[in-house]
């Protein structure tokens, strides 16, 4: 950190409970739509209030003579960080992910607002912890593991960064067509789409995918390495499922050139919104990423 008192940004996203509230308009509103499908306002209602008082914590943990921010998960394109930022997102492992492609460098303290239904991959501290975190991250003794991220490129120059993993096929999750190159070999495919997973990943989608194909990889988050994996690659007369994972290391990459009429698409860690064109004659390159998450641990 520089000599200037550090920024604290808090990053937050809109609770279920918000979500309810905002589509019905009051909470008695709220309660009868969901207690005619069974179901309890009351958790929605305690998540929200634990989220709020982390918040509040949060806040009220920032020394007098720094200034500080909150940021909405939507607004996260719009908003300019600087080197000098400490930046707090509190919610789910998931919230990190998003922001991580607008970071460069800033430190991470991932707050959870409930430890007991968290996983704590990425929101490992507790709002108490903030005060003595705070603290070490402004004077350079804090713990931070420096996390690998994935970057996509096309030809057209536009990239996309993803903490989590990339997501290369059609928007609709339907069959897409496409060219896979992987150390030397190439493949026409048609799948479900093309996964790429960092370490930090794995223990996310990629998870899933590896349960069920039982092709495992064993990447720490801080490795520089990264493992893809074509989704239910489909054999056929034209098209093979011979590459169908593998690993991209240290100054390799995969190459994808699409073969999708229209619908085709490249998002990061489940943002679909966010989203780089991947019709027909499109070819990415995905490699490893300069950049990296700076995650206090």
């Amino acid at each position: 950190m520089s000599s200037l008192n550090p920024r604290v940004v808090l990053v937050s996203r809109e609770s279920e409970y918000a979500a309810l509230l905002a589509k019905h308009g009051t909470r008695g509103q709220a309660a009868f739509f969901l207690s005619a499908r069974g179901q309890d306002i009351a958790e929605p209602e305690a998540r929200d209030a634990l989220l709020s008082d982390a918040i509040q914590f949060a806040k009220a943990s920032i020394p007098s003579d720094w200034s500080f921010a909150h940021v909405t998960r939507d607004d996260l394109s719009r908003f300019l960080f600087s080197a000098n930022d400490i930046v707090v997102p509190i919610g789910q492992d998931g919230l990190v992910a998003n922001l991580a492609k607008y970071l460069d460098g800033q430190p991470v303290i991932g707050v959870t607002p409930d430890p007991s239904v968290s996983e704590g991959v990425l929101t490992r501290h507790s709002a108490a912890h903030l005060p003595a975190l705070l603290k070490r991250v402004a004077h350079g003794d804090a713990d931070v593991e420096a996390r690998t991220m994935v970057e996509a490129q096309t030809g057209e120059g536009q990239s996309l960064l993803a903490l989590n993993e990339l997501f290369i096929g059609h928007r609709s999750h339907q069959s897409a067509r496409y060219v896979l190159r992987a150390d030397g070999a190439e493949e026409f495919q048609s799948s479900s789409g093309v996964i790429v997973a960092t370490g930090t990943g794995l223990t996310g989608w990629a998870k899933s995918i590896m349960a069920a194909t039982q092709r495992a990889y064993n990447i720490a988050p801080s490795d520089h390495r990264a493992a893809f994996f074509a989704r239910e690659p489909w054999p056929s007369r034209t098209s093979g499922n011979d590459i169908a994972a593998g690993e991209i290391a240290q100054g390799n990459h995969l190459s994808v050139l699409s073969r999708i009429n229209e619908g085709g698409v490249i998002f990061a860690d489940g943002i679909e919104d966010d989203f780089l064109s991947f019709d027909w004659g499109t070819e990415a390159t995905i490699h490893l990423a300069e950049r990296k998450l700076s995650l206090v641990f």
